[in-house]
């Protein structure tokens, strides 16, 4: 039963119907309210009909026993479950993921799929400070990270940097998978998200874009304190100045959805990060050019 669920949904036509040609920010506020609710039988049918759809794995989550379907997506991992890479050198991911689209910004565009190019001033804004930071990332490195619904669903610092500014910019829900992808131009400046602007101890930029998704518009931030979701009416402009750690968790996604990162010219991307590869947070991700 759940092969013949997985390979149903799996068919481009029906994925796409299924999860673009409904309405997304209503099921979205739905699925928000619907995972919070702490009543066992919803969790328990709520999680099983979830495991149908998914190979949701939790023998690595820190807990046992979880009070609501949003409990179960919100997880943490037992301790040592990932190792960081700590080299110097080295970018490490911020989440569990499937490598997308990956490489060399080609001035200040960059790829969501095959012939389907967006820019970064695009997805960042067209603010003055957006206009600098872009123009610091031309050349640059990108890659895109992917993470599917029964991942683990918290993200953390690529490397000890200055989080300085959180530019959030309000959209749809569109879904990010790779069928949409291919279907909907510059699907991710369309939908919500968050820029998230780090600077390492040498002063390179380091930009994090996580993207909500159908189901996903709600982001969490530890740094300020924050849920950027769909009726958030706070300041888009938030500056800060917040010391993180490599490997330290700076927030989470309700579900799963995209994170896309960004640094300047000196950077590649490390062995064997390609386009499918599954990675692991604390996985090295980028490598400095010596």
């Amino acid at each position: 039963m759940k092969n013949f669920i997985q390979q149903l949904t799996a068919q481009e036509d029906l994925n796409f119907l299924l999860t673009n040609r409904i309405p997304r920010m209503t099921l979205t506020r739905f699925m928000g309210w619907w995972s919070q609710i702490k009543n066992p039988w919803i969790r328990d049918a709520s999680i099983g009909i979830w495991k149908l759809f998914s190979d949701l794995d939790l023998s690595e989550a820190r807990k046992t026993h979880f009070e609501s379907m949003h409990d179960c997506f919100t997880r943490e991992l037992k301790p040592g479950a990932r190792s960081i890479d700590m080299r110097e050198d080295i970018l490490s991911s911020p989440c569990d993921a499937i490598v997308g689209a990956c490489g060399t910004i080609e001035a200040t565009q960059v790829i969501q799929a095959k012939g389907f190019p967006y820019t970064l001033g695009s997805l960042m804004g067209f603010s003055p400070r957006t206009g600098e930071l872009v123009h610091s990332l031309k050349n640059g490195t990108y890659v895109t990270l992917r993470l599917t619904s029964s991942m683990y669903h918290r993200f953390h610092a690529p490397a000890n940097a200055t989080l300085e500014h959180v530019t959030h910019i309000a959209g749809d829900t569109w879904n990010v998978n790779p069928i949409a992808l291919k279907r909907v131009e510059r699907l991710f400046c369309k939908n919500e998200r968050a820029v998230l602007s780090l600077r390492l101890q040498d002063g390179t930029p380091l930009v994090i874009v996580p993207v909500a998704a159908i189901l996903v518009a709600s982001l969490r931030l530890h740094a300020i304190n924050l849920i950027l979701h769909l009726d958030y009416t706070g300041p888009d402009e938030i500056p800060c100045n917040i010391q993180v750690t490599k490997g330290q968790e700076m927030g989470w996604f309700q579900h799963g959805s995209t994170i896309l990162v960004f640094v300047p010219p000196g950077f590649q991307l490390a062995k064997g990060i390609e386009t499918g590869q599954r990675i692991q947070m604390g996985q090295a991700l980028l490598e400095k050019l010596s």
